[in-house]
């Protein structure tokens, strides 16, 4: 297993530990909910949904969470300013653990955090995410809200370059360092199959420079990739998902945005035993220094 030689950071959001050299804390997985086509979801502008269904694939998470001894959490995603507290609301009810906050459209984010902050949730939320591309806007409205934990996505139209991702982080950390984010979590940006080896190699690179907790939407290699269901089959596309999930959490990641929450099912296992691997070697000290 790999050991990093630069001090790792570890962040603590709630009750949920992120950072350290593998096998030193579990790598957290991140299942997305309320996500644009969400079968659950009845619509979307208002944030209607089915509370029973909703409440069960959160439970199964846990479920599996609990039995594993991996970390889980939410990226709640809200398509408008109504939805994203009606979700709020609801994930906050039905438990206590962080969750990120995620919206393709900024002012709904915006009006999420504003919104985690009038009841009292800042210190559980965790703002998905800011880039270079972001608004002013995004930045001003963490200050505002003392929200202290932020994905930095290192996105990069150079998608296959590890180096470029490291020199947005560069540019990205004093920033949110200045608006208060003291607990960054860095996305390596994967959007395709072939980004996805550079956002590993980038993680790497990014822990043993910084020592900050890596991570990235590894599903996305798969999402993107048109023909694989066609060259594979359903059952084929779902092995592809779990492959390119898999692959960041043995290149020392801290964290996976694994998909849809449903696919936990079949992400829990795949981790569990790469999970046992590392701690294995951590406990006896079998070390690759880099």
């Amino acid at each position: 297993m790999f050991r990093f030689k630069t001090k790792q950071k570890i962040f603590q959001v709630g009750t949920v530990k992120f950072g350290g050299n593998r096998g030193e804390n579990p790598v957290v997985l991140i299942g997305s909910i309320f996500y644009k086509g969400h079968k659950i979801v009845e619509d979307e502008r208002k944030g209607v949904f089915d509370k029973e269904a909703a409440e069960k694939l959160i439970n199964e998470q846990d479920e599996l969470s609990d039995k594993s001894g991996i970390p889980a959490i939410l990226d709640v995603v809200g398509l408008s300013e109504e939805a994203i507290r009606r979700y709020i609301d609801f994930i906050a009810d039905i438990t206590d653990k962080p969750f990120l906050i995620d919206s393709s459209n900024p002012q709904t984010k915006i009006a999420g955090i504003k919104y985690a902050k009038e009841i009292g949730l800042e210190r559980k939320i965790i703002y998905n995410s800011v880039s270079e591309v972001s608004k002013d806007i995004e930045f001003k409205a963490i200050a505002e809200t003392n929200i202290n934990s932020a994905v930095i996505l290192a996105y990069t139209r150079n998608v296959v370059s590890s180096r470029a991702r490291v020199e947005v982080v560069e540019k990205l950390l004093s920033r949110a360092e200045k608006i208060g984010v003291t607990k960054p979590l860095i996305d390596t940006f994967v959007i395709d199959i072939p980004s996805l080896g550079a956002a590993c190699k980038a993680t790497i690179e990014i822990k043993n420079r910084y020592g900050l907790p890596c991570g990235c939407g590894a599903h996305n290699a798969v999402a993107t990739w048109v023909g694989v269901k066609k060259l594979f089959g359903k059952d084929g596309r779902k092995a592809s998902i779990v492959a390119a999930n898999i692959m960041p959490v043995i290149m020392c990641s801290d964290f996976v945005l694994y998909g849809p929450v449903e696919d936990c099912k079949y992400m829990f296992p795949a981790v569990y035993a790469i999970e046992s691997t590392y701690r294995y070697s951590y406990r006896f000290g079998d070390f690759l220094e880099i």
